[in-house]
């Protein structure tokens, strides 16, 4: 198990004045045995990143380190790492047993170690009975956890997971997810993980990059990324509805600062007798919960509400007061937190 480094990587696709800039100098220490989610948007540059650290991208600018080594010129099999794609890339000709020992057997490990990382393997991802079948015969969840027990007999300083949960069904992602966690805990291996999902991203990292047209927006902690935002980038992508960014609300009180941007979350409003007045436009139900969506002036606020709470009706002007302690101020030109 190893470290990962990345200093000011650069990535661009062709040369001179035509040259198109992907990623652009990302600076970045993962100690050992960490869990780092890459998170952003589609086209953000993420799986690009993770390939560079693959070696199947190469970096244009820039340097990467995997423990001790300094990885630029080195090929992908001289990393040291193990990779978990979105399609899983089974053999479907193969058995089970067969695609998670074949990378062992290129490496002429002997067959007594091969059946021993296998059989331990199987165990933690609970695939000991299907061995003998083929992909045609399993679940999407079970052929991406034979993808993560190839992956964990080759017994790699650094995992590499490229989206490994957009092909699964709601309920498989939160079982895979689980299951996820639970190999870390057990394994400690460094691990990066890219997925556009912030809800994954949430869930599964100790630490994440938030990734935006290239550009790493802020990499932190989980509670960091939710609770301080670096950018009105990150608190509008990060938290599901997202954080509330208004500019012109009428009334609200934007602490005499002119030309700052005011953030809010939606389950940091209080519906009561007092407040910003707003009007009610929409609501969606979700179970124990309720999204009200208001018109405040000529912007839209959301309000998060639980059962507990009086349902207003749509159209109805209500008042909203936002807890003062959890407000948050942005620079209107650059976005950059305040």
């Amino acid at each position: 198990m190893a470290s990962i480094n990345l200093n000011n990587v650069t990535k661009s696709y062709g040369h001179g004045a035509k040259a198109l800039q992907v990623i652009h100098g990302v600076t970045a220490a993962i100690a050992d045995h960490e869990f780092i989610v890459i998170v952003g948007p589609s086209g953000c540059g993420k799986s690009t990143l993770l390939r560079m650290v693959a070696g199947l991208e190469e970096i244009t600018g820039g340097e990467i380190s995997i423990g001790e080594r300094v990885v630029n010129q080195l090929e992908p099999a001289e990393r040291d790492i193990a990779m978990v794609f979105q399609n899983y890339a089974l053999y479907p000709h193969m058995s089970v047993f067969d695609n998670m020992a074949y990378g062992l057997k290129i490496k002429k490990v002997p067959v007594e170690e091969i059946k021993q990382r296998v059989a331990k393997a199987a165990g933690i991802l609970e695939l000991s009975k299907y061995l003998e079948r083929k992909p045609r015969e399993l679940s999407g969840g079970q052929r991406q956890r034979v993808a993560m027990g190839r992956a964990i007999v080759r017994q790699p300083q650094v995992f590499l997971f490229d989206e490994p949960l957009s092909n699964l069904d709601a309920k498989l992602r939160v079982q895979t997810r689980l299951e996820i966690q639970k190999l870390h805990r057990e394994l400690g291996i460094t691990s990066l993980f890219v997925t556009h999902d912030q809800v994954e991203a949430m869930t599964l990292a100790q630490r994440m990059i938030v990734m935006n047209a290239g550009r790493m927006e802020q990499f932190g902690t989980p509670e960091e990324v939710y609770n301080r935002p670096a950018t009105t980038f990150v608190a509008s992508f990060m938290g599901s509805p997202p954080m509330n960014l208004l500019k012109h609300a009428p009334n609200a009180d934007f602490g005499g600062q002119p030309g700052v941007i005011l953030g809010i979350r939606p389950e940091h409003l209080q519906i009561g007798a007092t407040g910003w007045a707003v009007q009610v436009d929409t609501m969606e139900m979700l179970g124990a919960e309720r999204l009200v969506y208001c018109r405040f002036g000529d912007e839209f606020l959301i309000v998060r509400t639980d059962e507990t709470q009086a349902t207003p009706e749509i159209g109805a002007t209500i008042h909203v007061a936002p807890r003062v302690d959890r407000l948050h101020w942005f620079d209107t030109e650059t976005g950059q937190r305040l």
